[in-house]
């Protein structure tokens, strides 16, 4: 599959670093990417269940392009919902179905996170999957 070029491009820089903390070390530096989502917002819709730590991610859709709010009580959670944010913000709704996880296996970021972290960006893009499924 062929990524959008901003993916593309932290892929490839990912994938070049053999150091894990060093690749957990830019993970955390990918929260800065995320549109934060204001605790008052935060709801059991928007609740990533299934994830370690307490996280929530609000899909819109806004002139027929994705827009993501996202937060969590970890940094490193909030890493990976900046990666999530690059991939599918501003795609519109049928391009973010299309997507698929394989861009995290390519990068090699699943390996570097323990299994229940995995397991929960999983949860967060079937989350954001599944959301936009009800909206259209």
């Amino acid at each position: 599959m062929s990524w959008s070029p901003a993916l593309q491009e932290i892929i490839e820089e990912f994938s070049e670093i053999d150091d894990q903390f060093e690749k957990l070390e830019i993970l955390i530096d990918f929260a800065d990417h995320v549109n934060e989502l204001p605790l008052e917002q935060w709801t059991d819709e928007n609740l990533v269940k299934g994830c370690q730590s307490i996280a929530h991610i609000q899909v819109e859709i806004i002139d027929d392009c994705i827009d993501l709010k996202a937060a969590a009580d970890a940094k490193l959670v909030q890493g990976l919902q900046g990666i999530l944010t690059i991939a599918i913000q501003g795609l519109s709704p049928q391009s973010a179905l299309d997507l698929t996880p394989d861009f995290a296996v390519e990068m090699g970021l699943l390996n570097t996170l323990t299994p229940s972290r995995s397991n929960g960006f999983r949860n967060m893009f079937d989350l954001i999957q599944t959301t936009i499924k009800e909206m259209i």
